[in-house]
């Protein structure tokens, strides 16, 4: 780079006093946070990472010195915002993945619905379940909210794998039917709001190396 587009010692400046504010930012939203999902927090974090990247840039192209800090999935997890700046319409995006760990805990809860919503008297005693899992899961998913076997997975047999909400923002909302036959083929990810994702390889991340003795650094 020419030392005419190289940013003044000011501007590394003004970025590092940036970084700080958004430090203050985030600890004050992680102090008054209300939930695991707490929007305060996201939007902290994003500012967070975003000052932080900028006066890396600034500091490297002045200094040529880098920071010891990396905001994980700050670059890669979305493209830049570029929707309505007041969307008057949204759409929530959720994918839940589950492994079916139990089965036979599944079966005899999904045959304990449909004996319930069998009609009383009735004389045919077939089993609505029997051992298919594919009609357990269809009982399962058609008496329950989603939100709702989220919170119970276990008592149906399920074991949580990965998850992702994303909050899409638009101008109008679309008319009844419009995309039912296509249901996520038009999520644009520069229309996101705000991401939320669950994974165990981000418990995998925080875990301290063991091949190395003596005891481990922790990290935020």
């Amino acid at each position: 780079m020419s030392d005419a587009a190289q940013p003044t010692a000011a501007e590394v400046r003004a970025a590092a006093e940036a970084v700080k504010a958004a430090i203050d930012r985030h600890l004050d939203a992680v102090e008054r946070r209300t939930g695991d999902d707490d929007p305060a927090v996201y939007d902290a974090f994003n500012a967070l990472a975003a000052a932080a990247e900028v006066y890396d840039e600034l500091l490297y192209d002045r200094y040529d010195e880098v920071t010891p800090f990396e905001i994980p999935g700050a670059d890669d997890s979305l493209p830049p915002y570029a929707g309505p700046a007041e969307p008057s319409a949204l759409s929530v995006l959720i994918r839940r993945d589950y492994v079916v760990a139990e089965p036979e805990r599944l079966l005899a809860q999904a045959q304990r619905l449909a004996d319930v919503d069998a009609a009383p008297g009735a004389e045919d005693t077939t089993p609505v379940v029997g051992t298919s899992v594919h009609a357990a899961l269809g009982v399962l998913f058609g008496e329950y909210e989603p939100d709702e076997i989220a919170s119970r997975h276990k008592e149906f047999g399920l074991e949580e794998g990965d998850s992702t909400l994303w909050v899409s923002a638009g101008e109008t909302a679309p008319e009844p039917g419009e995309w039912l036959g296509a249901p996520f083929e038009d999520a644009d990810p520069e229309l996101v709001v705000c991401r939320f994702d669950v994974s165990a390889v981000f418990d995998e991340e925080d875990e301290p190396d063991e091949d190395f003795g003596g005891p481990a650094a922790g990290g935020a």
